[in-house]
């Protein structure tokens, strides 16, 4: 088992720190897909399908009139265009009916939207093309054959594929699958987070801190995190510096969790207890990693069915750039997502930044677009440290800086990696 590594306050330089993208690759590869599961296409939205859809029907099963009119032959109403053509208007068909009925040359019948059209009929001609009559209709404008007809099998037809794995189901696939006859499909649920605050500093939001006490940020924020990357989220709360509780509670959320992140489990002596707890349910790896903030971070695999377990910092700004940078693109590949990480463009600088010595720099920011270029622009927002989580409440993206940078003048070109839209 790996020894734990002791983590202190935040060195000078990045020697032996593992590389952001090295801890990235350790990372996803832990990622475990949970098992399909059926489930009522109401329940689906937003999930990933697990199977090919075949359609056992056609869409629409029938010929049917597209918009109010006339159903008529359209060799009847090809001079239509030279002069007015009268037909016999010899019945209705509504929307739904079930009753054949057949046409015979030189008549029409009065069809509403979604009606089935009778045998011999190959056109509908809109109302708004006639003098609207019902017992005798004039139409004005011919129709060609197949005019504001929805043929048999035009959507969709039997052996089609109406829905494909790996398609993330939105409305319309809901509409589509209703349409096919589907009531269930098979889908990837949601992976399951669980997120735990570990520290007896912390209280809960709905109590008042005494003197030396803050409120639990982090397994509200986190929580928040994790829903937004699309998982199912458990938010665990605070849990005692105590080694037998924390690991008791671990353990137990090992078995219903595909995830599991302890916030306060990295950095100091904390870490070093924290690793100590849990050592004996897999190994956990504290090695710092060059990025800031949140260098000290830890990862596993623990419990039976080796549940990728993050050990992230207390502090609430380190802790959510953890979360932005190795724990979302994880959730994200549970779910089968095809491309786990955030969009990524180049911006110009507004202002200059400063980073920190061979670690990658995760600065947050406030990206525009300039309207006369369609250019990027960037400007960054506390900057000045770690602590500052008003300032990624303002945010919507992060300034990545390489690490062999220290300095970017302003109007210098970054990357810079898009967070959630704001509403």
């Amino acid at each position: 088992m790996t020894e734990p590594e002791p983590i202190t306050a935040d060195e000078p330089d990045a020697a032996g720190f593992r590389s952001v993208d090295e801890q990235l690759t350790l990372t996803l590869g832990a990622a475990v897909r949970p098992r399909p599961v059926r489930v009522a296409i109401s329940e689906a939205q937003g999930l990933l399908c697990a199977e090919e859809v075949v359609a056992e029907h056609a869409l629409p099963g029938f010929d049917q009139a597209a918009v109010d009119g006339y159903a008529v032959r359209s060799v009847d109403v090809r001079t239509a265009g030279q002069e007015p053509v009268q037909l016999p208007v010899v019945g209705e068909i509504p929307a739904g009916s079930r009753q054949p009925r057949r046409l015979q040359p030189g008549q029409a019948v009065r069809v509403a939207t979604g009606a089935p059209l009778p045998t011999l009929a190959d056109a509908v001609v809109p109302t708004a093309f006639t003098d609207g009559h019902q017992a005798k209709v004039t139409v004005q404008r011919a129709v060609p054959s197949a005019g504001y007809v929805r043929r048999t099998g035009e959507d969709v037809q039997i052996g089609d594929v109406a829905v494909r794995s790996g398609d993330t189901i939105g409305s319309a696939q809901v509409g589509l699958l209703a349409a096919v006859g589907r009531s269930k499909v098979l889908v990837y649920p949601r992976p399951r987070v669980s997120i735990i605050s570990v520290g007896d500093e912390l209280v809960d939001v709905d109590r008042t801190p005494s003197v030396g006490q803050v409120y639990d940020v982090n397994s509200y924020a986190l929580a928040a995190a994790a829903r937004d990357a699309g998982a199912e989220v458990s938010r665990v709360g605070i849990v005692p510096l105590d080694p037998k509780r924390l690991r008791e509670t671990v353990e137990g959320r090992l078995l219903m969790s595909e995830v599991v992140v302890v916030a306060g489990g990295a950095g100091g002596s904390t870490g070093e207890e924290v690793h100590a707890a849990l050592s004996d349910l897999g190994d956990i790896d504290l090695h710092r990693v060059a990025m800031h903030p949140g260098s000290a971070q830890g990862f596993g695999r623990l419990g039976p069915d080796s549940v990728p377990t993050f050990l992230i910092p207390a502090n609430p700004m380190s802790a959510l750039v953890v979360f932005e940078v190795m724990i979302r693109p994880l959730i994200r590949a549970a779910r089968g997502t095809r491309n786990p990480h955030r969009r990524i463009v180049d911006a110009r600088l507004l202002s200059p930044v400063t980073s920190t010595k061979g670690r990658r720099g995760f600065l947050r920011g406030q990206l525009l677009r300039d309207e006369s270029n369609g250019e990027y622009l960037v400007q960054p927002l506390g900057t000045s440290g770690a602590h500052l989580l008003a300032s990624l409440a303002e945010a919507n993206c992060l300034i990545n800086i390489d690490e062999d940078l220290t300095e970017v003048a302003a109007g210098e070109q970054v990357k810079v990696t898009f967070l959630a839209q704001r509403a």
